[in-house]
């Protein structure tokens, strides 16, 4: 075997640099490398490495310029290093992390490959009925355990404010659609929301959380069976805050339709064997211990928002020409149909 690598254009590096610096800093670990990078990975690069002894991933963040919170692969590193520690949370565990600029050109982590199946379409057309439910079980199940975790236990009491999530979250993506409008071009239905949110938050805000930031069917490994979920990747959005918020970004899944961002609206679940909406509530609340989700229909509401404004936000670096991922282009027609449905839900709320 000899080194090798396969890149897209803009995102190579300096494989011999980095082939050296994990044979100093991992032990046992040696070369040479075979370096893919995956397809998926809309903020983050992400690639396979192979060597002789060992098979990893690495995640760095992107070249060019960045803005100063986004792409912050240390606080990927820290949760995933104190899940894996504490927990037995499902994880990709983290072997070693390079603020280093010179060795591959920006920060980066290596953690374990995750050998399993990952998912992109929610109707699961590649299962049989029944082994469908038991992958949504499976996920809304896992979703619980995180914000079940004691987040003072395993170090992450300073993770993030543990108060204010929304309020906190509004702000940060109602800047950067205006930093982004410069360049993505201004949603009339955007600017209802960024006025109407603000004004319509719950009255009472939910112990917090350790939270995704998101979570969904992609972001996880399934083993062979899809029966068991093996690891929750990207953490890129994770902090302190508030549990319904992050349970609603993840059942936004019922309610979008299949497109850039893949959803059950319209879907005959019950031919596919799927929970309803009711019921993987019902599932989630269970697994936690709760009666329900209060404000659903509001969090719901700036899920979609947030979405919309995390697609405008990669429709901006599409027209920079900074976007990492070939399927940029479908996920910036995203942000009117979320932005659209975010309003449509915030007038039912």
């Amino acid at each position: 075997m000899r080194t090798t690598h396969e890149f897209r254009s803009g995102l190579e590096f300096n494989v011999l640099a980095l082939e050296k610096y994990l044979t100093d800093h991992i032990e046992g670990f040696t070369g040479p490398l075979r370096v893919r990078q995956f397809p998926g990975g809309q903020s983050n690069p992400t690639y396979h490495l192979h060597g002789p002894k060992a098979s990893c991933v690495l995640r760095r963040k992107p070249p060019g310029v960045l803005l100063p919170s986004a792409h912050a692969v240390d606080r990927e590193y820290r949760v995933m290093h104190a899940l894996a520690t504490y927990t037995n949370f499902p994880i990709a565990k983290p072997w070693l992390l390079c603020e280093d600029q010179n060795v591959i050109g920006t920060a980066f982590y290596v953690m374990a490959f995750v050998n399993g199946r990952i998912f992109w379409d929610p109707t699961l057309p590649d299962l049989d009925r029944d082994r469908r439910r038991l992958v949504f079980m499976a996920m809304v199940e896992t979703l619980a355990d995180l914000h079940r975790v004691d987040y003072r236990a395993i170090g992450l009491a300073d993770f993030g404010r543990p108060d204010g999530y929304v309020v906190r979250q509004l702000a940060r993506w109602s800047k950067q659609y205006v930093v982004d409008a410069e360049v993505a071009g201004r949603v009339a239905k955007m600017e209802r929301l960024i006025e109407w949110l603000p004004k319509a938050l719950p009255a009472v805000e939910p112990a917090p959380a350790l939270v995704h930031g998101d979570y969904r069917l992609d972001n996880m490994i399934f083993d062979a069976a899809a029966t068991r979920v093996l690891a929750v990747l990207d953490w890129e959005l994770s902090t302190l805050g508030d549990p319904g918020a992050d349970f609603a970004y993840h059942l936004m899944q019922y309610r979008m339709a299949s497109g850039g961002v893949r959803g059950l609206e319209g879907a005959d679940l019950g031919a596919l064997g799927l929970p309803t909406e009711r019921e993987y509530v019902a599932a989630y609340c269970s697994r936690r211990g709760i009666t329900e989700v209060s404000d659903l229909e509001y969090y719901l509401a700036f899920c979609a928002f947030r979405l919309a404004g995390i697609c405008h936000g990669i429709a901006g670096r599409v027209a920079r020409g900074t976007a990492v991922n070939p399927q940029a282009q479908k996920y910036a027609a995203q942000v009117e149909p979320l932005a659209e449905l975010a309003w449509q839900i915030a007038q039912r709320a």
